[in-house]
């Protein structure tokens, strides 16, 4: 999914990271969240503990679009996500779990808030407004698009 975001802007690259282990209940809606981002320029990476379920077969049904995955036993959700902050190569990096979602413009509204302020510290989540500035970091709502 790597390249220019939809709009033509070149943006920072985003690299989008789902761990899973035996998820093949939701992992399908997470992946398809993820590849049907309205902003181009994602990096996505899936890191599997050794699923025994179906999660496997739908990893491979998209695996031309996810640009890393790798299945191995680790020592846990923490151990797993250290595995694929260790390879992305994204300005940005976003954790999506398995069971969860991204609506179609969540990524263009966190490209666009680093875009207004790529010195500061910002995290960017669903149904949060708040700022500590004592931290100089800002934690930032993306609008919805229910």
């Amino acid at each position: 999914m790597k390249g220019t975001g939809k709009d033509g802007v070149n943006g920072p690259t985003i690299s989008i990271i789902t761990v899973v282990l035996n998820g093949e209940k939701h992992l399908e809606q997470a992946i398809s969240s993820v590849l049907g981002q309205t902003y181009g320029n994602v990096e996505y990476i899936i890191v599997d503990g050794g699923s025994r379920d179906g999660t496997l077969d739908i990893i491979k049904r998209y695996e031309d679009r996810i640009d890393r995955w790798i299945s191995e036993p680790d020592d846990g959700i923490y151990d797993a996500m250290n595995k694929g902050i260790a390879l992305a190569s994204g300005e940005i990096i976003g954790i999506l779990n398995s069971d969860d979602w991204y609506t179609p413009h969540a990524l263009e509204a966190v490209a666009g808030a680093y875009r207004q302020s790529p010195t500061r510290n910002i995290v960017v989540m669903g149904k949060w407004n708040a700022m500590f500035e004592d931290l100089d970091m800002k934690i930032t709502c993306a609008p919805s698009t229910e």
